[in-house]
C-alpha cells in the first residue's frame, strides 16, 4: 500500500468516526479498520514485522529484567504495585510500535523502511523506563530521587543519540518523528507529575509545564477527529530553547542537595526563563501551522 493511499485511507477514517458522531460503535470499527491496515503491513512486509518481533522481544527481556531487580531491592510487594500499570504501559507503548509500522517511511523519499532502526528501538527503551516511573507513580510507591535522576539522564541520553543515528544512518522516518515526540511528552509529563506529588514544584508552575504538553496533544486529537487534518508539529525554535531550559530546570531539581547547593543562585533564573519559553513555544507551533506549507 503506497504512502498517498496510506494517508487517504486514514482520512476516510477519521472521517467515518466523525460522521458517526463519535459513538461506541464508531470508535470500534475505527479501531478494529486501524488494527487491519497495520496487520496487512505486517504481512506484507515480513522483515519489518520481523524487527518489530525482536525490538518486543528486546522490551521484554529488559523488562523482566527491571520487575526481578526491583523484586530482588525492593521486595515482592513493591513490584506487585507496580506490575500492573507498568505491564499495561509496556503492553500500549509495543501495540502503538505495530499500529503505526506502515509510518516507517523515509522522510526524504516516502518508501517504507525494512527495519525499525537502533534509532527508533532507543527511543522505545526512552519509553520503558517512562512505564516504570508511571507503574511507580500511580502504584502509589516511592520514587527515588536518584533513580529518576537515573532515568532521567538516560531518557537524555536516548534524546540525543536517536536523532543523531536517525540522520548518520539516513533512517529518519515519520514514524520515528512521532515516537520522539509521544516519548517526550510521555516523560516530562510523568516527572512533572511526580514533582508535583513531591512539592518540588509550585501548582501554577507545573499547571504550565502540563499544558505546555496537554495543550498541543488537544489541538492534535481536534483537528484529526473533527476535522479529519493533521497538525504539523515539526520543531521550532522556541521549542527547542523551552525543552532545553526545562531540561536543565529538571536535572537541578534531581540533583543531591551537596551539588545543587553550588549553582542554586541560577534556579530561579532558569525557572522564570523556562516558564516563558514554555508559553511562547505553543504560540509559535500554532504559527507554524496557520502558515501554508513551503511548496517543494
Amino acid at each position: 500500500m503506497q504512502k498517498g493511499t496510506e494517508q487517504t485511507f486514514v482520512v476516510e477514517l477519521l472521517t467515518t468516526l466523525r460522521n458517526g458522531r463519535f459513538s461506541p460503535r464508531a470508535w470500534g470499527r475505527f479501531f478494529l479498520h486501524s488494527w487491519l491496515m497495520a496487520c496487512q503491513t505486517a504481512r506484507e512486509h515480513p522483515s519489518l514485522r520481523c524487527s518489530w518481533l525482536r525490538v518486543t522481544c528486546l522490551i521484554g527481556a529488559l523488562s523482566l529484567l527491571i520487575l526481578l531487580a526491583n523484586t530482588l531491592l525492593l521486595g515482592i510487594a513493591d513490584t506487585m504495585y507496580l506490575l500492573p500499570v507498568f505491564a499495561i504501559c509496556l503492553a500500549w507503548q509495543q501495540c502503538d510500535l505495530f499500529w503505526h509500522l506502515g509510518l516507517n517511511r523515509s522522510v526524504s523519499d516516502g518508501q517504507l523502511l525494512p527495519h525499525v532502526g537502533i534509532a527508533n528501538t532507543l527511543t522505545w527503551l526512552r519509553g520503558l523506563g517512562t512505564c516504570y516511573l508511571l507503574g511507580r507513580l500511580v502504584g502509589g510507591l516511592t520514587i527515588f530521587p536518584a533513580l529518576t535522576l537515573v532515568i532521567f539522564l538516560s531518557g537524555i541520553a536516548t534524546d540525543m543519540l536517536d536523532g543523531y543515528l536517525a540522520r548518520h544512518l539516513r533512517t529518519q522516518s515519520r514514524l520515528g518523528q512521532i515516537a520522539d515526540g509521544e516519548a517526550d511528552f510521555c516523560l516530562y509529563l510523568t516527572l512533572t507529575i511526580i514533582f508535583l506529588r513531591d512539592g518540588m514544584l509550585p501548582l501554577w508552575i507545573g499547571a504550565i509545564m502540563l499544558l505546555r504538553f496537554l495543550l498541543p496533544l488537544l489541538a492534535a486529537l481536534v483537528s484529526y477527529l473533527a476535522l479529519a487534518h493533521p497538525v504539523r508539529f515539526g520543531s521550532t525554535w522556541w521549542g527547542r530553547a523551552a525543552g532545553l531550559a526545562q531540561c536543565l530546570y529538571f536535572l537541578y531539581l534531581l540533583l543531591p542537595a551537596s551539588l545543587a547547593i553550588h549553582i542554586h543562585f541560577l534556579a530561579t533564573p532558569l525557572l522564570y526563563i523556562a516558564i516563558c519559553l514554555l508559553m511562547a513555544s505553543p504560540i509559535a507551533q500554532l504559527i507554524e501551522n496557520i502558515r501554508p506549507p513551503a511548496s517543494s
